[in-house]
């Protein structure tokens, strides 16, 4: 943990939805949070698709995002597509805040259960999922493929993802 971390108080974050004019910033968190960042492009044909949601972690008083949540809504089910912290604000909870954002927004548009993928290897965001009732119902072999940078996020050549699912009703 950083020192400064443990004798500042915790900043208040407001989860929004994330605006058009935050892609860049977004991109350039999931690039710095993942081996295959997406690009600002990506984000933007994402959210262009019926039943695709965005929300952002803005810090109070601050400019820029902390973090953001990619999630659909289809058929009743949902689906994270990805969770991204900025590394100067991970460890203040944002993915949490996000993550529950999402499980409120579908439960309240009464959507049934809520799916992802995880890398097997990714214990702090397994901690997270199951933290929230998330649970493993599949695997898939060989999912990840290599990172740009050798390793991001720990995920080795072919790492195996978890698909994990959460009931809502």
């Amino acid at each position: 943990m950083n020192l400064l971390k443990r004798f500042i108080p915790a900043p208040e974050f407001a989860v929004l939805p994330l605006q058009t004019s935050e892609f860049r910033d977004a991109a350039a968190i999931h690039s710095a949070s993942f081996a295959r960042g997406w690009t600002d492009g990506e984000i933007q044909q994402l959210l262009a698709r019926n039943g695709t949601f965005g929300k952002a972690a803005r810090p109070v008083g601050k400019k820029g995002i902390a973090g953001f949540i990619l999630y659909t809504l289809v058929a009743g089910e949902g689906e994270i597509l990805t969770v991204a912290t900025a590394p100067q604000w991970r460890r203040y909870g944002i993915g949490e805040m996000l993550v529950k954002a999402a499980l409120s927004h579908l439960s309240a548009e009464r959507a049934e259960a809520m799916f992802l993928e995880v890398g097997d290897s990714n214990q702090a965001a397994l901690s997270l999922y199951r933290k929230h009732g998330f649970t493993e119902v599949g695997k898939r072999q060989n999912y990840y493929s290599a990172a740009k940078d050798g390793n991001s996020q720990g995920l080795q050549t072919g790492a195996t993802a978890l698909v994990m699912r959460r009931d809502l009703l």
